[in-house]
């Protein structure tokens, strides 16, 4: 959550873009330099004083407040409440996975069968759990960080193996895009982490195309899920023939 020290660093961001001084900036309120740098140090200032700031900045205040927030730490990983909370309405968690490809209002009821109030209704529960930032006009920042996954072993991930899994990789696999590839071997134990990194950095590529290509138009792009994994593992049935 915001604080006042985080509008005053906002502040203090804006005046360096700015190449003011805190001479310049009391000149232009009409106080003493040193009231100025007192103001800043205690962050203890009226709300016309930082009208007063915004307007010698060419700034509005709801400009200031959103780079405040744009500021704030993204999250990497939900709490394991925020995840209860989010798999305990499937139409909460539909829209979850959607403000995740960064999909508007418009193209979750368009595909979904999601009225507007709904749809904005589950992104003001969204906005209350920490996903997202709901915004006017319905617009929203995502919190989340590009490095963000689902806990391991939390409801979310729990929910995908108990009800998606075996849908997912029934599919073909044989679609423009598409593959799936089943790899078994003996490896040292010292590189086994460096594959895992490998695929890690895939996975980053992956979402950093994804926020690249959101520029581009709804045709011009499809929804993908890409499911990476690794571990030491042998199938059940050949663990049952085992001496």
């Amino acid at each position: 959550m915001s604080t006042s020290a985080d509008l005053v660093t906002a502040i203090k961001r804006e005046l360096k873009a700015s190449r003011m001084t805190y001479a310049d900036l009391a000149r232009a309120m009409g106080m003493a330099e040193s009231s100025v740098k007192r103001m800043l140090a205690k962050g203890d200032m009226a709300l016309s004083r930082i009208d007063a700031i915004c307007r010698v900045l060419k700034l509005d205040f709801a400009d200031l407040a959103r780079r405040v927030a744009d500021a704030q730490p993204l999250v990497v990983e939900l709490t394991p409440a925020q995840e209860r909370a989010v798999v305990a309405d499937k139409k909460l968690l539909l829209v979850a996975i959607c403000v995740l490809s960064q999909w508007t209002v418009e193209q979750i009821t368009t595909t979904y069968r999601l009225s507007e109030a709904e749809a904005i209704k589950y992104l003001a529960q969204l906005d209350r759990i920490g996903i997202i930032e709901l915004r006017p006009l319905n617009r929203y920042r995502l919190k989340l960080a590009k490095t963000f996954r689902w806990r391991a072993h939390g409801a979310v991930m729990n929910f995908f193996r108990d009800h998606a899994l075996l849908d997912y990789f029934s599919g073909g696999f044989d679609g423009s895009g598409e593959g799936l590839m089943l790899v078994h071997g003996s490896v040292s134990r010292t590189l086994a982490p460096g594959f895992l990194e490998r695929l890690q950095r895939v996975a980053q590529d992956f979402a950093q195309q994804h926020q690249t290509d959101q520029k581009l138009a709804d045709k011009d792009r499809g929804g993908y899920t890409l499911v990476l994994a690794m571990r030491s593992w042998e199938f059940e049935v050949f663990t049952q023939l085992r001496r």
